[in-house]
């Protein structure tokens, strides 16, 4: 299985060689060269296995430069009962990522049971236990940079602390993140975990993890990696409980399902996308957003238009306040018949700060060929909906996993199974459940107090030649 570029300047390469480097180096993002097909025999074949074993079975059609017996070790390793403990009452933890039913064909997939309360960490474990296994192999270390509007952050640290040969720098937007969200990564005082507060909003963080993934020369000497969702072995972890949950709401596979996908950076539903694209029976992914609706606009119109850190709007569900999602590149890849001269025309426009239309060349019509739908949610809707699911449902449900409730209830027609991930924990978002519901959410007690704990970071202005600095200091 080779990798190539969606904007393709770089060379096809194997999953270990890219698994490190995040974006490609003509500035493009990873993926295979075609998608693994499974056929309904194979499918059959896969209901009622393990979670790991599942992951097993999809992973190993995407790596195979990593031995069998090794890369099923680093699976069974990641995908434990104990990591994933943090279930709602009734749940298994050795589903790692069960469903919770509210009524007849409306389901949450819980992936929110792992450290950090966020799905993040379904990936980020097994990308921290990958890390190490080729950097020790080769003998090699690494510098990972990456950017966070709340979640990824916390699960990435939390997946490579201690870890041998690996060091985090890792940027949040200061002040923007929930207290909840700042504690879990601030608190940590770990001697490989580097958290920089940035003077901005995520967009800004993000613009500087490229500007620094983007400098070639500098990149190969510090050895930059990445873990934000631009890194392709973060997008393969979480096809995985796409085909779980199918499994899990369904008797055969003639039956279809939708998933409703709380969106930001794009990553958590384009591993859906790669997963219809692989055979799984999936009708429609539909991309909810919070007030930051770029996507909402896109899969509406056509129009893609990014509005730039100054219109990005601060909300309540904070991981999804985000305008340019890396991610969505995937996707265009695939929707403009993998033309890589034409997404590199589109995102030219894109990085230089305009907008691109796919009416004019007739590719908009063709995203219902890929089972795209949409919508958005704000403040308020979230709140209605937190309260409306707890009185209905007595079950509390986090912000962000709000804004997909919201926007899945506007396509559920109680005949197709209706699958809205969970995106985290209420726990997380504790200001905003108090508002809402008038009392905090329960909290694991392992994390009562966090918000207390001694906080470390740095506060920096957004300017991608003071993180090249900082990297430099630290790392000298």
């Amino acid at each position: 299985m080779k990798y190539i570029s969606t904007r393709g300047q770089s060379p096809a390469l194997s999953f270990s060689q890219i698994l490190l480097g995040g974006l490609a180096p003509d500035g493009g993002l990873y993926l295979p060269e075609s998608y693994p097909q499974f056929t309904d025999a194979e499918l059959s074949a896969m209901r009622g296995l393990s979670y790991a074993d599942l992951a097993f079975t999809i992973l190993s059609r995407f790596v195979d430069d990593i031995p069998a017996v090794d890369l099923k070790a680093i699976i069974d390793k990641t995908y434990r009962a104990d990591v994933y403990s943090f279930t709602r009452k009734g749940q298994d933890a050795a589903d790692i990522t069960p469903t919770l039913k509210l009524e007849d064909n409306l389901y949450l997939l819980s992936l929110s049971n792992g450290p950090t309360l966020a799905f993040k960490d379904m990936a980020m474990q097994l990308l921290g236990n990958l890390f190490e296994y080729v950097l020790t192999k080769e003998g090699k270390t690494t510098n990972i940079l990456g950017a966070t509007s709340g979640d990824t952050g916390s699960a990435a640290e939390y997946a490579m602390r201690g870890k041998k040969g690996i060091r985090v720098f890792m940027l949040s937007p200061h002040k923007k993140m929930s207290r909840f969200q700042t504690a879990q990564m601030f608190s940590l005082q770990d001697e490989n975990i580097y958290n920089i507060a940035v003077n901005g909003v995520f967009d800004d963080c993000q613009d500087m993890v490229k500007a620094v993934s983007n400098d070639a020369e500098f990149k190969a000497q510090y050895k930059i990696g990445a873990v934000n969702s631009i890194n392709w072995g973060r997008i393969v972890a979480q096809v995985v409980y796409y085909f779980k949950g199918y499994f899990a709401v369904t008797q055969n596979n003639t039956q279809k399902v939708n998933f409703s996908v709380p969106s930001g950076n794009f990553g958590n539903v384009c591993a859906g996308h790669i997963a219809r694209m692989m055979g799984l029976p999936i009708d429609k992914l539909i991309v909810a957003t919070n007030e930051n609706d770029v996507l909402d606009e896109f899969f509406k119109t056509g129009v893609y238009s990014p509005r730039g850190s100054a219109k990005t709007y601060h909300t309540s569900s904070p991981s999804m306040d985000i305008s340019k999602a890396s991610n969505f590149e995937r996707f265009v890849f695939d929707l403009v018949g993998r033309d890589s001269d034409k997404t590199r025309a589109l995102w030219s426009k894109v990085d230089s700060g305009n907008s691109f239309d796919l009416n004019a060349d007739g590719y908009y019509t063709k995203i219902a060929d890929y089972g795209f739908v949409s919508g958005s949610s704000n403040h308020v809707n979230r709140m209605q909906t937190i309260r409306e699911t707890n009185a209905k449902y007595d079950v509390v449900i986090d912000t962000h996993t709000a804004d997909g409730l919201k926007v899945a209830l506007a396509y559920f027609d109680k005949k197709t199974p209706m699958l809205v991930l969970e995106t985290a924990l209420p726990a997380k978002f504790e200001d905003s459940i108090v508002e809402a519901l008038g009392h905090a959410p329960e909290r694991p007690a392992v994390l009562n107090g966090i918000e207390n704990l001694p906080q470390k970071f740095t506060v920096m202005d957004a300017d991608s030649a003071a993180i090249k600095q900082f990297i430099v200091e630290k790392t000298s």
